[in-house]
């Protein structure tokens, strides 16, 4: 998961620190094999802050924080009428993965509430809240590619850093056995006014990715992921940029000479585009 903060719309999604609080209110594999996500380390947190963040009245500031909320004690805490059986399931999740935790809170809400429950979680003060939303869209077992899309696309465009990165991993599965599907519907985000729509579209199929399995058919053939890069070669955003170069950057790992010639062609099309360099110098870094 990225370690940003969310920037206000508008400007380039830097690396802000923030802990103010926020005013508004099971998947397919793809069979490939994961990045394993990390678990909470000893990263001192103040027990005050950490109380909030489990109360769910605060964001978390950074990816520490995010790892350290008891998801045992933050849903009963913003959600005390749900069953008690879903709240056990919820605690006795405790040691596992964060991706796990997660994805069981998605199913659990899905299961709790239905397709309702995304009102109640996508405008919520916690951007762990808020991640459940994901994972619910995630969860759900009615909707085509095109549908969970458009569930999805406001948590995508998300102030917080994490809230953003969950809407990729929840979604992406789906994504993968869908793929060319998928990549049509996210070819028409590159367009879109929001830097963090756009970011997604890239981000979301990226051939390896992070914490996440890879992607097989684009390991193999990362040609097919053009109508996506090409229209974002030139985006004027650090954060779309940094996305469409470690997409390249991963396809390099398998297909070095595509990435080249790609690059190459980039390179020659737009010699003057600043926005194209710092793509390609990002895209080669591996590559000798």
């Amino acid at each position: 998961m990225a370690t940003k903060t969310g920037a206000r719309k508008g400007s380039s999604e830097k690396a802000v620190s923030t802990g103010v609080k926020r005013t508004k209110a099971a998947a397919p594999k793809s069979g490939a094999s994961k990045s394993a996500a990390p678990k909470p380390r000893g990263t001192a947190i103040d027990a005050a802050r950490l109380a909030e963040l489990n109360a769910g009245r605060i964001e978390a500031a950074m990816l520490a924080e995010c790892l350290a909320v008891d998801f045992g004690v933050l849903m009963p805490s913003v959600f005390p009428e749900l069953p008690e059986d879903i709240v056990n399931r919820m605690q006795a999740a405790k040691d596992e993965g964060i991706l796990k935790r997660m994805g069981l809170a998605g199913q659990l809400l899905w299961q709790a509430w239905g397709a309702d429950g995304l009102a109640r979680l996508q405008d919520h003060p916690s951007d762990t809240v808020r991640g459940w939303g994901c994972f619910l869209v995630g969860a759900r077992d009615d909707l085509d590619v095109a549908a969970r899309l458009a569930l999805i696309r406001p948590l995508a465009d998300d102030p917080h850093f994490g809230v953003r990165e969950w809407a990729w991993m929840a979604v992406r599965p789906y994504l993968v056995a869908e793929l060319d599907a998928s990549i049509a519907l996210l070819a028409g985000w590159t367009g879109d006014a929001s830097e963090r729509v756009r970011r997604f579209a890239s981000e979301a199929l990226r051939p390896r990715g992070v914490w996440a399995g890879h992607i097989a058919a684009l390991k193999r053939q990362p040609e097919k992921g053009l109508p996506i890069l090409e229209p974002l070669r030139a985006d004027p955003a650090a954060y779309v940029q940094d996305s469409v170069a470690n997409w390249l950057n991963d396809a390099a790992k398998d297909q070095p000479d595509w990435v080249r010639e790609v690059c190459g062609r980039w390179q020659v099309e737009r010699p003057e585009d600043g926005n194209t360099q710092r793509i390609v110098r990002r895209a080669l870094r591996s590559l000798s």
